[in-house]
């Protein structure tokens, strides 16, 4: 018998929540955007997803096509890219649904972030869904400052924080409608955690 733990990986539990909801469906088109290790994507690639990732880091890119050959059926090497998400080379409107999980955090400033956003939004199809899970200043307190919305945070990590006013600005200004209401976790005064789900 499969366990939960080899059927899903370490899928993060808001993604998660989007399958069970049905706006991630067999058939759509996938781009993790970030892929990291490919934590998010054991699930997809072993349902038969088509599954496509980038990432900046060789050794990661590298670690997901490892991923992708032990669960899934061959798939092109070019859909697995070494690239910065602000470089993305996939075509416009490729994908139905792009995942950002813990990646747009990591903008050195609001213009790394907006080029990321961006991107991500311009492989999307039109009724295409856009999830981001990402730091956020929203009920955080205790963050330092660095400049450019970088801040030191408690836990000791340093991140660009966006508030739910950002959020929202943004949305508007891609013509995005919001699927979910911003979702928020603080971690005991520690950092906070949003999620952010835009259909296209």
């Amino acid at each position: 018998m499969t366990s939960l733990q080899d059927q899903f990986g370490q899928i993060d539990i808001y993604l998660f929540d989007q399958l069970l909801r049905g706006r991630i469906v067999p058939g759509v088109r996938v781009l993790d955007a970030g892929c990291g290790s490919g934590r998010n994507l054991v699930y997809l690639l072993r349902e038969g997803y088509d599954v496509s990732a980038i990432d900046p880091d060789p050794g990661a890119v590298a670690l997901v096509r490892q991923v992708a050959a032990a669960l899934a059926p061959p798939l092109p090497a070019t859909q697995f890219r070494v690239e910065a998400v602000e470089s993305c080379s996939f075509p416009p409107a490729s994908f139905d649904v792009v995942l950002s999980s813990a990646v747009l955090h990591f903008a050195r400033d609001d213009a790394q972030f907006d080029a990321m956003v961006s991107a991500m939004w311009r492989v999307l199809k039109p009724g295409g869904l856009l999830f981001c899970r990402l730091a956020s200043s929203i009920g955080l307190q205790g963050a330092h400052p660095l400049g450019h919305n970088r801040f030191l945070l408690p836990d000791g990590s340093e991140r660009y924080l966006v508030s739910a006013e950002r959020l929202l600005a943004k949305t508007h200004e891609l013509g995005g409608a919001l699927l979910d209401p911003l979702k928020t976790t603080v971690v005991q005064d520690q950092r906070s955690m949003t999620t952010w789900v835009l259909g296209k």
